[in-house]
C-alpha cells in the first residue's frame, strides 16, 4: 500500500487502530479541540499532500458533535492537499431518516450526503444502511458493506439445530429469507405495527411454525430494543426453544439495556461499528469486530481492486 493516511475522529480511535493493525500501517496523527466558545478545531499533525486519506468516524453520543468533527477533518484534509479524502462510516449517521413517510418532515439521511460531499469527500464507505437507496444520495462513490457473513460465520459455529430464522415485520422479510437460505431452515414473521415516532413497536402474532425451534433474530439495527424485545415476547408465547439475535449495528440506546438484560434472549451479537460502552457491557452481548473488512475494503480501493470478492461467503 503506498501514499495511504488513515485518521480517527475522537470516538472512532479504537475502531480505527483496529484497521490499521490489521492494514500494518500507523494511524495518522491528529488533534481535535474545543475553544471555550464551543467552537471546535481539528489539525492533521502530518503531511498529507498528494495522499490517499481514510477517515473514520463512529456514532456516540453527542451525534450532532460527531457529525461537526467529521465535516472539518474532512475540509483539513481537503485544503492540505489530499490526493483522495475517503470517509469511513461504520454506522451511517441519521441513517434511519431515509424517507419523507410524514407531512413536513426532512430526509436528513440525504442531508447528510450533501453535507459530506460539499465538505470535500470523494469517497464514503459505509456499513449495512437501514435503507440501501442512501447509496443513491451520494453523486460520490458510495461503497456499502455488509456484516452479513460475519454473523453467519458465528452462528454456523453454534452448530444450533432446528433453526428458524424469524423476521421482525414484513419489510425485514428479504434479509430473512437470504439468511434462511444460507442456514437451510425455515423462516417466520411476525406480525408487528409501530405507533408513530415514540420507537414502540407492538407485535401481535407469528406468521410460521417457531414451536420447539432454535430461533435467529436478524436485523440491520437494534435501537431502543423495542422491536426486538416485542418479538422475543411473541417467539416465547409461541413456544420457542430458544432465542438468539444477530444485528450489524448495536446503537442500543435508552433502555435498550435494561430490556435485553431482563429478556428470554439468551444472546445478542452485534458489531462494532458503534462502540459499546463499558457500562453497556453485559454478559448476554457478544461483539464481533467488523474493523478488519473495512481494512480489506480499504487495502483494495487503495489499490485501486474490485470489492466484489467481500461479498462472497
Amino acid at each position: 500500500m503506498e501514499n495511504i493516511k488513515i485518521f480517527a475522529c475522537k470516538s472512532a480511535e479504537g475502531f480505527t487502530q483496529k484497521i490499521c493493525d490489521h492494514l500494518g500501517v500507523t494511524m495518522g496523527k491528529i488533534e481535535s479541540i474545543k475553544f471555550q466558545n464551543d467552537n471546535n478545531f481539528v489539525q492533521l499533525l502530518e503531511t498529507v499532500r498528494e495522499q490517499d486519506v481514510y477517515i473514520v468516524q463512529t456514532t456516540m453520543p453527542p451525534v450532532n458533535e460527531r457529525v461537526m468533527e467529521l465535516l472539518i477533518t474532512i475540509d483539513a484534509a481537503k485544503r492540505a492537499s489530499a490526493k483522495r479524502v475517503n470517509v469511513v462510516l461504520p454506522y451511517y449517521i441519521y441513517s434511519r431518516s431515509d424517507k419523507k413517510d410524514q407531512p413536513r418532515i426532512p430526509v436528513t439521511a440525504k442531508l447528510m450526503a450533501q453535507l459530506i460531499e460539499a465538505a470535500g469527500a470523494d469517497r464514503v464507505i459505509t456499513c449495512d444502511l437501514h435503507n440501501p437507496a442512501i447509496q443513491a444520495y451520494f453523486n460520490i462513490s458510495c461503497d456499502r458493506l455488509s456484516a452479513e457473513n460475519l454473523l453467519e460465520a458465528y452462528f454456523k459455529e453454534k452448530q444450533l439445530d432446528d433453526m428458524v430464522i424469524v423476521a421482525t415485520d414484513a419489510g425485514s422479510s428479504k434479509k430473512a429469507y437470504k439468511y434462511s437460505e444460507f442456514f437451510e431452515c425455515p423462516i417466520a414473521l411476525i406480525d408487528k405495527r409501530r405507533a408513530g415516532n415514540d420507537d414502540r413497536a407492538i407485535a401481535s402474532t407469528v406468521i410460521g411454525d417457531v414451536k420447539n425451534k432454535n430461533a435467529i433474530i436478524f436485523d440491520d439495527e437494534i435501537d431502543t430494543a423495542g422491536s426486538i424485545i416485542e418479538t422475543a415476547k411473541i417467539l416465547e408465547k409461541f413456544e420457542a426453544k430458544a432465542i438468539y439475535a444477530g444485528c450489524t449495528h448495536g446503537v442500543l440506546s435508552g433502555p435498550a439495556i435494561e430490556r435485553i438484560k431482563n429478556s428470554s434472549i439468551q444472546e445478542l451479537v452485534i458489531t462494532d461499528t458503534v462502540p459499546l460502552t463499558e457500562e453497556k457491557q453485559i454478559p448476554k452481548i457478544k461483539v464481533l469486530s467488523i474493523a478488519p473488512l473495512f481494512a480489506e475494503a480499504i487495502k483494495r480501493i487503495n489499490e485501486a481492486k474490485p470489492l466484489g470478492d467481500l461479498f462472497k461467503d
